[in-house]
């Protein structure tokens, strides 16, 4: 499995949902694509995005999948990914470009430069989080971005959208929209297509 950051950088939440995976039974690499740095404020954050080569973050990525799946303890091919804000954009540019290494992607209200502008090249399923208030990406725009990937892609999508803000899974969010219920149904949701897709 390989989890990507939201824009905060690798923060101890990021740490906690990689230990989560891993108690599911997924080998976990998270790369870290601000390179140890962890920043606490939106304007912060907001720049660290800005500033991030999305080109030499997705070499990265590309290069995790490759490790993990010369990884002896790495039993599934392909690999899943799930990430979170600019994760979850990374997130769909993985799967789309990819391929076939990618049996799974879900993306956790994926946001951010990273989000592909066509999904041809994706097979993966693809599971989406997304939050009905979400005052960074409006819910017009994600119902847009899932009709897209269904047009274009050959994997089966299938997106759920809660009654809350942007970055409701994280319970450590500086945003103030956690929210506790949809934050375990999501994730309940996420492990149980992550378990029947990548194995």
């Amino acid at each position: 499995m390989i989890l990507i950051q939201e824009w905060w950088g690798l923060d101890d939440h990021m740490v906690e949902v990689a230990d989560q995976l891993a108690a599911a039974g997924f080998v976990t690499l998270a790369p870290d694509l601000y390179g140890g740095r962890v920043v606490h404020d939106a304007d912060t954050a907001g720049q660290m995005l800005a500033d991030l080569p999305v080109d030499q973050a997705a070499k990265e990525l590309s290069g995790a999948v490759d490790y993990l799946l010369a990884d002896p303890s790495v039993t599934s091919t392909p690999l899943g990914t799930v990430g979170f804000c600019m994760g979850g954009g990374f997130v769909l540019q993985l799967a789309a470009q990819q391929g076939d290494k990618i049996g799974a992607a879900v993306p956790f209200y994926g946001v951010g430069p990273a989000v592909p502008h066509q999904y041809s090249t994706v097979t993966a399923p693809i599971q989406g989080h997304y939050g009905e208030q979400d005052a960074f990406y409006p819910v017009d725009q994600a119902r847009a971005q899932e009709q897209q990937i269904r047009d274009e892609s050959s994997g089966s999508v299938e997106f759920f959208y809660y009654p809350a803000g942007h970055a409701f899974h994280n319970d450590k969010d500086l945003l103030g929209t956690y929210n506790e219920q949809y934050a375990k149904l999501a994730w309940d949701r996420a492990v149980a297509f992550l378990k029947a897709n990548v194995h």
